[in-house]
């Protein structure tokens, strides 16, 4: 077992393509951004990194959208999701960007290291281009229907749904996510990383070496993909835009966004010890860090020592770049750790819809701040609360107020309330002296010592709902204590049981400010003034954390009930914004929807027999542009099938799939082919055919009725 000196955390590189909503933060920043500050409270030496994802086809297409450069697009959105970081209190070490020269000399060293090394294969191959946009597509910007769970819009890399990682040749019906239009293929010539060649060293490492400590969802999904062998990927891409491939005859050419992008995490660590060496903070925020820099080369310590533990915090959307490419490609290397943990989240979804901006249905961050300025800490709470760490999570905003009023102003800010505003009263800003304590005392500091250890335990095990949930549980010990003890009495009646009762109060107002600010930090600071008492000074082998006598801040309420009219406000904007694209959808709609036919009697439909049939062999007819020869496996038999949806789908996506076929129909001769039945379509708005497939497999000849 390794013994870390340190810890390296990094948070998925935000697309500096637009701001951000709250499903991004509860994904990957939040979390990291608790267990950073954790690691940070206790002592230890943790490097929390992070920084603009600025390459990608998506950059050069917004700037042609708004007639403008792509320089201008990552400037304006790197400033707005720093901007928006800083608000929601997200303290990283660094936040840097993968246009800066660092990260293009380090990108770049990476890729000629690997090619040197005879790592690469270069081979010449079709690949999807748009023609509307002349530009060859990147995996993410081509959509269609996934082959293993028929999904119809799962992405060039990977299904959302299924979860399989997939290329874009996979795809029923792609079509380009940038135009809408189908892509040709166009032949290219790219460097390829054999990643089969890394599946020995993955089972050792992944498989074998994490199955116990990493998230079920994660290492589920990174053993599927182990375990359904994996194939070349190519490194490259077709693009003016991004790190210039280093080598000679690469012109238009760039390293691909995800052989780039990780690497911004080694980048920022460089420009980070440059720039603390130097004494220049262009990027960082040196007034969090707690890492120690000598020299500018003591980056290497942080990515080159195996004393020293790497953590990303993602999307499980990015789990298999994080689990399965971005370590190959540090083994590849040879000088690099690997992580130790990547604690990859679900998807958040809003008041019960996956969230979407280009839908309008999210809630991003920058609108966030323009309703609730001060209230930041809220979120944060209220995400982490609901985080979805194993399993999709639901944002609701009446949840949200609720959570507010129930828990934050009415359990906690009720209790610190009413310590603080009692010992103003009896004390005058003083903390009391304690006295004979009582069973009640006892159990108290039992109770708040218990609870230390089990928020610890589960934030160092990357559950952290569970860690607030043990948070809110000491300020509900600390009300109940309060309730049982009624301090307001005793002071008419025996002062040092009353002096006994508010000591032990104000102790665990100190404990709650040192353990809030992993979650809470602007609110932790506001109790911290009010205790006039600063984290550094905590002991947390200790219950006693305020002397007798120790001055006091003046009292003032840390959380305030949020009304109904501002949460109605939200939920109309959300649904005006449904509205709207439904209204500009529904036309278009409307119009390519043909009338239905005249009514028939059931034993007319109970004529027809639809069987689901497996297409087994597929080929172009050859001298007829439209059509295709399919041989479908019926269960009974095989049957040869012409079909007219050549234009629509290529011959090799077919195989395997499962269709509807009416298998009563008479034969016909079709250029000369006996076709023996039909395969059933539906033809979408845009006048694009779609398989009617079963969303799971069924065996062939099964009937549909």
């Amino acid at each position: 077992m390794t013994s870390f000196q340190r810890t390296l955390v990094t948070a998925a590189l935000p697309y500096a393509n637009g701001p951000k909503h709250i499903g991004h933060i509860a994904g990957a920043y939040l979390p990291a951004d608790i267990y950073t500050r954790f690691l940070r409270n206790a002592g230890e030496e943790v490097l929390f990194v992070c920084g603009s994802d600025e390459h990608g086809t998506a950059i050069p297409i917004e700037a042609q959208k708004e007639n403008t450069t792509a320089q201008a697009i990552i400037d304006r959105y790197h400033a707005l999701l720093k901007h928006n970081f800083e608000q929601f209190g997200i303290a990283f070490d660094v936040y840097h960007r993968t246009s800066h020269a660092t990260h293009h000399e380090t990108a770049s060293e990476f890729f000629k290291t690997l090619y040197d090394k005879g790592l690469f294969v270069e081979e010449r191959s079709e690949q999807y281009f748009d023609e509307a946009q002349q530009t060859f597509l990147a995996d993410r910007y081509i959509k269609g229907t996934c082959p293993n769970c028929q999904y119809p819009g799962a992405f060039g890399d990977q299904c959302e749904k299924c979860g399989k990682s997939l290329s874009p040749d996979e795809l029923i019906n792609p079509v380009s996510t940038l135009s809408d239009s189908v892509p040709i293929k166009k032949e290219t010539k790219h460097w390829y990383l054999p990643l089969q060649n890394y599946e020995p060293w993955l089972k050792e490492w992944l498989l074998e070496g994490h199955q116990n400590d990493w998230k079920t969802n994660v290492y589920g999904q990174s053993k599927s993909w182990i375990d359904g062998g994996l194939t070349p990927r190519a490194m490259t891409r077709d693009l003016d835009w991004g790190v210039k491939v280093p080598l000679p005859n690469a012109e238009g050419k760039v390293l691909y966004v995800w052989f780039d992008a990780p690497i911004g995490y080694i980048s920022a660590t460089k420009q980070f010890f440059k720039e603390m060496s130097s004494g220049q903070h262009e990027f960082t925020y040196p007034e969090h860090s707690v890492v120690k820099v000598n020299t500018e080369a003591d980056w290497t310590k942080w990515w080159k020592q195996e004393d020293t533990r790497l953590i990303h915090f993602i999307g499980k959307d990015n789990i298999v770049f994080h689990c399965i490419i971005f370590p190959i490609m540090l083994k590849a290397e040879g000088s690099y750790i690997v992580p130790d943990n990547v604690p990859a989240n679900e998807f958040l979804n809003l008041e019960g819809d996956k969230m979407s901006t280009s839908r309008k249905w999210s809630v991003e961050m920058a609108d966030y701040f323009k309703h609730f300025p001060e209230q930041a800490d809220v979120l944060r709470y209220v995400l982490c609360s609901i985080a979805p760490e194993s399993k999709d999570a639901d944002f609701s905003w009446k949840d949200f107020q609720t959570r507010n009023n129930s828990e934050l102003v009415a359990i906690l800010g009720n209790f610190v309330n009413r310590v603080m505003v009692l010992s103003h009263k009896f004390y005058n800003d003083k903390v009391p002296h304690s006295h004979q304590a009582s069973p009640f005392e006892y159990d108290l500091i039992e109770g708040i010592m218990q609870s230390h250890k089990a928020i610890e335990a589960n934030i160092r095990q990357f559950k952290f709902r569970e860690a607030l949930f043990e948070l809110m549980n000491m300020a509900r010990m600390g009300n109940k204590y309060l309730a049982d003890n009624e301090p307001w009495k005793t002071v008419k009646t025996d002062q040092a049981r009353t002096d006994t009762i508010m000591y032990h109060a104000l102790q665990v107002c100190a404990h709650l400010a040192w353990w809030m600010e992993p979650f809470m930090p602007f609110t932790a600071k506001r109790l911290e003034q009010q205790l006039n008492n600063q984290k550094s000074a905590f002991v947390k082998a200790q219950f006693e954390q305020l002397n007798p006598d120790h001055a006091l801040g003046a009292p003032e309420h840390l959380f305030s009930n949020i009304e109904d009219e501002i949460i109605q406000l939200q939920i109309d904007q959300l649904m005006a914004n449904k509205a709207a694209i439904e209204a500009v959808k529904l036309p278009a709609v409307e119009a390519e929807i043909e009338a239905p036919k005249s009514e028939i009697q059931f034993d007319d439909f109970g004529k027809m027999d639809i069987r689901i049939g497996q297409i087994i062999a597929a080929e172009k007819v050859k001298k007829a542009d439209k059509l295709l020869q399919l041989e479908v496996d019926l269960g009974f038999e095989t049957r040869t099938i012409v079909s007219g949806i050549a234009l629509h789908f290529e011959p090799e996506n077919l195989i395997g799939k499962q269709v509807c076929v009416l298998v009563n129909l008479a034969p016909r001769a079709i250029k000369g082919i006996q076709s023996k039945g039909m395969v059933l379509m539906a033809e979408d708005a845009n006048g694009q055919l779609k398989l009617l497939s079963p969303s799971d497999l069924v065996k062939p000849g099964s009937k549909v009725s």
